[in-house]
């Protein structure tokens, strides 16, 4: 007498015979024997593995942060069987290990962290737990594909009270960073009105001291020039010509000669 059983996709078969484990079924058809006409018949027992991605919700957990403040939360998880015969053979029910293992990684994570950072860094929280159970879970066949935090319940009015930590906290973060910048920009005020004034006393120097070379430069010419009088009195008698004619072409100037008179006694 034979039979068959047939396994769907997305699942695997575990054939037992006589209680004990013989091989795993891929899907399709597969003849079960049950023994010739003189031969006891072994009992076959075929057991299907979901090899699925699959949902747990983890609801109502309430955890303790490490600041004391009690925290209800809610976590999803995914996950698939990855080994049907570790699945079956290492533990009871993988869908309850999953479960206590996953619950109990929350309460790890969230008992070493304080509730402003969890209410600042969810993501960190979700990362932990994951990192926490995959591990573990693939002792027994199983991979976590997520593990997200979807809800986070605070006690009272506790809630409103962060929000306003954290609200005064960025006032205080934003006042901080607004005088950070007064102070640069005061200093690079100071800095340049003191580059500005270096420049104007480098200019007055320099001005200065083109004027006094221009002095000494006139009084050299004029040293010059009143050498080449005293050796030369031509030329100063020349000069003078000269600047009686000049004075002669202004109608406003006036030349007073002096005439010696000798009065007799």
């Amino acid at each position: 007498m034979s039979k068959e059983v047939i396994i769907r996709s997305g699942f695997q078969g575990l054939r037992y015979v006589d209680g004990r484990f013989d091989r795993v079924l891929e899907p399709g058809r597969h003849p079960l024997s049950t023994g010739g006409r003189f031969r006891r018949t072994a009992k076959i027992e075929i057991v299907p593995i979901d090899l699925r991605e699959r949902e747990l919700n983890i609801k109502g957990q309430e955890i303790l942060t490490a600041d004391k403040v009690a925290v209800r939360v809610n976590i999803i998880t995914h996950f698939r069987v990855t080994d049907p015969v570790a699945a079956m053979e290492r533990v009871t029910d993988y869908g309850d290990r999953v479960y206590s293992d996953v619950q109990l990684a929350a309460r790890r994570s969230l008992a070493s962290m304080t509730l402003e950072a969890i209410l600042t860094n969810r993501n960190q929280l979700s990362e932990d737990i994951l990192r926490d159970v995959e591990g573990v879970s693939a002792g027994y066949g199983v991979e976590i594909i997520r593990a997200d935090v979807k809800d986070l319940v605070f006690p009272g009015n506790l809630q409103d009270v962060m929000n306003r930590v954290l609200t005064a906290q960025r006032m205080a973060e934003a006042q901080m960073v607004e005088a950070r910048t007064k102070a640069d920009r005061e200093t690079l005020e100071a800095t340049t009105r003191a580059e500005t004034a270096r420049f104007a006393a480098e200019a007055d120097a320099e001005a200065k001291r083109i004027r006094a070379d221009a002095e000494v430069d006139a009084l050299r010419r004029l040293a010059e020039a009143a050498q080449a009088y005293a050796e030369h009195p031509a030329l100063l008698r020349l000069r003078e010509l000269e600047t009686i004619s000049a004075l002669g072409a202004n109608a406003e100037a006036r030349l007073y000669i002096g005439f010696d008179k000798h009065v007799a006694d």
